[in-house]
C-alpha cells in the first residue's frame, strides 16, 4: 500500500472521529488490511470503512456523510451504495494496488484509484469569503462534521472505584454488617464532566463574509453538546441563540438564528455586548469554569479600553478564552484594530477562523 493511499485513510479517519464515530487506530489499522487485500476501487473502499471503522448501527448514517464529503462530494443513495458511477476527482498520480514497482513491466495495468481527497483538501484551505455557490454548499457539509468536544473537567461528586482515595462511610457501613471488623477498603473517585462550551459570534457588517460558516460551527457544536453548549451573537447588542441552533436542520436553524438577531450585519459595540453577557450570563454561571471562544475581527466602534477591561473579566471567570479572528491565517495579518489589540493581552490562546482546516484545528484547542 502506499504512501499516499495510507494518509487518505487516515484522513478519513480523523474526519470520522471529528463526526461522532469512535474511528480509533485499532479500526484504522483494520481497515488499511481489508483495503490491502480487497483493492483501492471507489467500491472496495467503501465497503473496507463501513466495515471496520463504523461500531454501532447509529455510525453508518454519519459514516455516509463523511465518505460522500471526503470523497468527492457524492452522498450514497439508499440500498446498495454507489450502484451509479459518480465522477470523483481526477488526480496526477494514481494510487495503485499492488507493491511499488509492480506493474511497470508487465502487461497487466496498475488497479488505479479513481478518487481522491485533492478537491476537498483544496476547499479545506479555500477562505470562506471566496467561495462560490457550489463550493460553499460542500464546505457546509464539512463545517456540519466539525463537532467540538470540550476537554472534561474533574467534579466534586465521586464515585465508587477500585482505585482512589478511602471511602471512609462505605467501609465503615461494610464494618457493621460484619460485627465491626473491617474486611474491605471502599474507594472512591472523582468523577469527569465536559466542560460548558460558550460560543460569541460577532455577526457585525465586517463579519458578514464568515457569520454563515462560523453560526454552521455553532450549530454543530450545539448539536454535539445541547446541554453544554451556549451560542450568543454580538453587534449593537447581545442576542442569544442556543435554542434556536437546537433545530437538527442546519438550514432551518440559522434561518430561525436570523429571525432572533437583530443586529444581524450592523454595528459593532463588542465591549458593550461583552459587558452584557458578562451581567447577565457570565457572572451567575455560564462562563465559570467553561471554554469560551470569541469569533470577531476585532473592530469596535467603541472606546478599546473598555473592551480590554470586559475582556479581562471574562477571562477571569472561564478556564480558558479563545480568540478566533478570520484574519489571523491571512498574510500580512497583524493585531492593529483597536478592539483586537486591546483584548490580545487577556486571551489563553488567538486563532485564524477563515477555513474549514482552521476551524478544525479549533476543535483541536478546544478539546485540549
Amino acid at each position: 500500500m502506499t504512501a499516499d493511499l495510507t494518509a487518505l485513510v487516515v484522513g478519513f479517519a480523523r474526519t470520522l472521529r471529528h463526526a461522532g464515530v469512535d474511528a480509533g487506530p485499532d479500526r484504522v489499522q483494520t481497515m488499511l488490511r481489508a483495503v490491502d487485500a480487497l483493492g483501492v476501487d471507489e467500491r472496495d473502499l467503501y465497503w473496507a470503512g463501513r466495515q471496520t471503522l463504523c461500531g454501532e448501527p447509529d455510525d453508518l448514517a454519519i459514516y455516509d456523510a463523511a465518505f460522500a464529503a471526503y470523497f468527492g462530494g457524492h452522498r450514497p443513495g439508499r440500498g446498495t451504495p454507489f450502484d451509479t458511477t459518480p465522477t470523483l476527482p481526477s488526480v496526477a498520480a494514481p494510487y495503485t494496488s499492488g507493491p511499488p514497482g509492480e506493474g511497470t513491466a508487465t502487461d497487466d495495468e496498475p488497479h488505479v484509484l479513481g478518487l481522491s481527497a485533492s478537491t476537498v483538501e483544496i476547499l479545506r484551505r479555500r477562505d470562506f469569503a471566496l467561495l462560490t455557490a457550489p463550493e460553499r454548499d460542500e464546505v457546509r457539509r464539512l463545517l456540519a462534521l466539525l463537532g467540538p468536544e470540550p476537554a472534561p473537567r474533574r467534579s466534586r461528586r465521586r464515585r465508587p472505584a477500585r482505585r482512589g482515595e478511602v471511602d471512609a462511610t462505605r467501609t465503615v457501613r461494610a464494618a457493621l454488617r460484619h460485627a465491626g471488623e473491617p474486611t474491605t477498603l471502599a474507594r472512591r473517585r472523582r468523577t469527569e464532566r465536559p466542560r460548558r462550551l460558550v460560543l460569541l459570534v460577532d455577526v457585525s457588517g465586517s463579519m458578514s463574509a464568515y457569520a454563515d460558516a462560523l453560526l454552521r460551527f455553532s450549530h454543530a457544536a450545539v448539536r454535539r453538546r445541547p446541554t453544554r453548549t451556549e451560542v450568543f451573537t454580538l453587534g449593537t447588542r447581545l442576542t442569544r441563540i442556543t435554542r434556536a441552533l437546537r433545530h437538527r436542520d442546519a438550514d432551518a436553524a440559522l434561518h430561525a438564528a436570523s429571525v432572533a438577531i437583530p443586529d444581524w450585519h450592523g454595528g459593532t459595540r463588542l465591549a458593550d455586548a461583552v459587558k452584557a453577557f458578562l451581567d447577565r450570563w457570565g457572572q451567575r454561571g455560564t462562563a465559570r469554569g467553561a471554554i469560551v471562544v470569541v469569533f470577531s475581527d476585532g473592530w469596535e466602534r467603541g472606546d478599546p479600553a473598555a473592551l480590554a477591561a470586559q475582556t479581562h473579566r471574562l477571562a477571569r471567570l472561564a478556564y480558558r478564552l479563545i480568540w478566533v479572528n478570520p484574519h489571523r491565517g491571512k498574510e500580512g495579518f497583524a493585531p492593529l484594530a483597536g478592539g483586537m489589540a486591546a483584548a490580545l493581552p487577556h486571551l489563553d490562546e488567538f486563532v485564524a477562523g477563515h477555513t474549514v482546516e482552521a476551524l478544525d484545528e479549533l476543535v483541536l484547542i478546544i478539546a485540549k
